[in-house]
């Protein structure tokens, strides 16, 4: 059997191998996914991806499946219930915005008809190929990312700063960042 080339911050454990091969940077336009995926980066500023992608089940879970009609009727007691389930980041700030994010989405959902035409029309509608050669090359930030966090912030979201915009993207495949030696940069 051969021996994958896979990008460098993906070789720490199954966890992130699964999650590189199979989900980070192939194209997501539904928009649950991109719910599900913005909320996640929302709850990772500031820490490690393994971290919410370790409790990523538990976040499914705590957060109805990441229904953003769920989440965004969520009551004080609901938002007091989540501080205190161990199995996810008890951020009560990002548990804040996590609700006020799911409103913001549907505000989007309603000018654009949905959040995923809204969000890759900044890219038209593609992913746009960095094709870095190595881990060095990517970066954390882009004044594409700058613009979309800008916009995104104008309609009410938080948490939603330039870093993670672009690891968004990343995630989505609205950036294909996988290094020029990595299997899946072309699948």
């Amino acid at each position: 059997m051969e021996a994958k080339t896979r990008c460098a911050w993906c070789e720490k454990d199954d966890l992130y191998r699964k999650y590189h091969d199979e989900e980070w940077g192939t194209p997501v336009y539904d928009d649950p996914t991109l719910f599900e995926f913005l909320i996640l980066e929302t709850f990772q500023a500031g820490l490690s991806w393994y971290t919410v992608l370790a409790k990523r089940e538990n976040f499914r879970e705590a957060f109805d499946q990441f229904d953003y009609q769920k989440v965004a009727t969520y009551s004080e007691e609901k938002i007091q219930e989540l501080m205190t389930n161990p199995g996810i980041i008890r951020n009560q700030l990002k548990i804040r915005a996590a609700v006020s994010n799911a409103l913001a989405f549907m505000k989007v959902q309603e000018e654009f008809g949905s959040f995923s035409k809204y969000i890759w029309a900044f890219t038209e509608g593609k992913p746009i190929d960095n094709n870095p050669k190595s881990l060095k090359e990517v970066p954390a930030t882009t004044p594409l990312s700058d613009a979309i966090s800008k916009d995104l912030k104008k309609r009410g979201f938080k948490f939603v700063g330039s870093t993670v915009v672009y690891a968004h993207m990343q995630a989505t495949g609205m950036v294909n960042d996988h290094i020029e030696e990595c299997w899946t940069r072309n699948q």
